[in-house]
């Protein structure tokens, strides 16, 4: 199965051809040029240097978040338009679910908290148990997420590790330590869930996938006061 993903939910977004679950391209995104500028140029690069056309591809997947919103929504309506005109199935991962994939071989007898940048002092966050939800995303400070860690063996990953890791070198209450590579590359984890997904009989058409914001937009809770205003 051959399947092109794409994950631009942090400014270090990715491109990612896998096939049959060996990854045959993976691109770094350009973090200097937002989602609009590089998009779908980077895919189609990916692509070409791979040696296939898009018609070979048997699926599409992409991350749907928690993240950058531009970042999500750009990505998204990307994926979905190839998907469309190509006739092919789209699959949304959390990027969360692929954080914590990446690290499954390292964190054996431990539980994953997976962890994104939510800016404003926040992370976006959900822990993992031998790669199941323990639990579900949430945004929140550092020190909170932390509390419901508390008495666990946890291995943490992720940017808002990366922003935030001197809270958790000083959470007394959490037996923690930080994956090997803090931030991975999402792609080729993304287009691997996708591809479990697909062979479990999974078959979403590209418009039922949707952005996974955790937190609302800003125009939404703008447009919120101003109506409490």
């Amino acid at each position: 199965m051959r399947i092109l993903a794409l994950d631009t939910t942090t400014q270090r977004g990715s491109v990612a051809l896998v096939i049959d679950g060996q990854v045959t391209r993976c691109v770094a995104s350009d973090g200097d040029q937002p989602p609009a500028s590089r998009l779908p140029t980077e895919l189609m690069a990916a692509m070409e240097q791979a040696g296939y056309g898009l018609d070979a591809l048997d699926a599409f997947a992409v991350a749907t978040g928690p993240g950058s919103f531009t970042g999500l929504r750009i990505g998204i309506a990307t994926m979905q338009g190839l998907a469309l005109a190509l006739d092919r199935p789209l699959v949304g991962v959390s990027a969360l679910d692929a954080l914590a994939a990446t690290v499954e071989d390292e964190a054996a007898g431990w539980d994953v908290a997976a962890w994104i940048d939510a800016w404003r002092g926040e992370v976006y966050a959900a822990s993992y148990r031998a790669g199941t939800v323990v639990d579900v995303a949430r945004v929140g400070p550092p020190g909170d997420i932390l509390a419901t860690l508390a008495g666990r063996r946890v291995l943490f990953v992720g940017n808002g590790v990366a922003a935030h890791g001197e809270t958790i070198e000083t959470a007394s209450a959490v037996d923690g330590r930080v994956a090997a590579d803090l931030t991975p590359l999402l792609a080729p984890t993304v287009a691997r869930l996708a591809m479990r997904a697909l062979n479990a009989g999974g078959r979403l058409r590209p418009h039922a996938v949707r952005p996974t914001y955790v937190r609302r937009p800003d125009a939404e809770l703008a447009c919120t006061a101003r109506a409490r205003g």
